[in-house]
């Protein structure tokens, strides 16, 4: 596991240079975002573990756009939200920052896309590169305990200025649809399935409890991954 702070983007830097070679300005520019103080969870700790997971999980896969994805995907992230998504403004750097660089626009677009597509996590049929970067990117479901109580500890840091009932509301809703459904798809990926949903069932039903002793009632929650009511 890559280590953190100094080391941390000393190696980040080493991989953006092994990938796109001559453009260290560049690299450093992007790295240096995740770095930002609102960052808890969204940092360089967690884009070196999306780019290791994307070494672990690949098969026949084009790593030279989806690594280039990688260090985009969370370039961009403002707590509020701007006038675009955190993915839409990360895929417009993408392609401004990419240009400079030399890449075709085929490459450009194809990269920029794959950003987009961690706003959904929904890779289409046949997107290998799709299917690898959002496996990647939701690894962090499928830890351990301890490790997925400090990615929920984190998240919570980052959205710190939004009330505890509303940070509740709007987490439930978006870990209910992730329990409902199978998150990984590359060959390698798909074992982490169980461990995933073991945690965000045992989170959904924690913040439904939180939910219920804060008045609200069972209807407005909704069903619960994992109850058997």
């Amino acid at each position: 596991m890559l280590t953190e702070d100094t080391d941390l983007t000393t190696a980040l830097q080493a991989i953006w240079d092994a990938t796109l070679p001559r453009q260290s300005e560049i690299g450093a520019a992007v790295i240096a975002r995740y770095a930002e103080p609102h960052r808890y969870y969204h940092s360089t700790e967690h884009l070196a573990a999306v780019l290791e997971h994307i070494e672990s999980l690949a098969g026949d896969h084009d790593l030279f756009l989806v690594r280039l994805a990688a260090f985009f995907h969370d370039a961009v992230y403002a707590i509020p939200v701007g006038q675009v998504s955190n993915e839409e403004a990360s895929a417009r750097l993408s392609i401004r920052e990419l240009s400079r660089a030399g890449l075709e626009q085929e490459d450009l677009n194809e990269v920029a896309r794959l950003v987009r597509l961690t706003a959904t996590h929904l890779p289409g049929p046949r997107d290998p590169e799709g299917e690898l970067l959002c496996d990647a990117d939701l690894a962090v479901l499928a830890g351990s305990p301890e490790a997925y109580e400090r990615y929920v500890q984190q998240v919570r840091q980052e959205y710190a200025a939004v009330p505890r009932l509303d940070f509740v509301r709007g987490r439930f809703q978006i870990l209910r649809e992730l329990a409902g459904r199978d998150l990984f798809r590359t060959a390698n990926g798909r074992a982490m399935n169980a461990p995933a949903r073991i945690n965000l069932v045992a989170e959904c039903r924690a913040l439904a409890a939180e939910l219920r002793a804060a008045g609200v009632s069972p209807d407005e929650i909704g069903p619960v991954p994992g109850s058997t009511t």
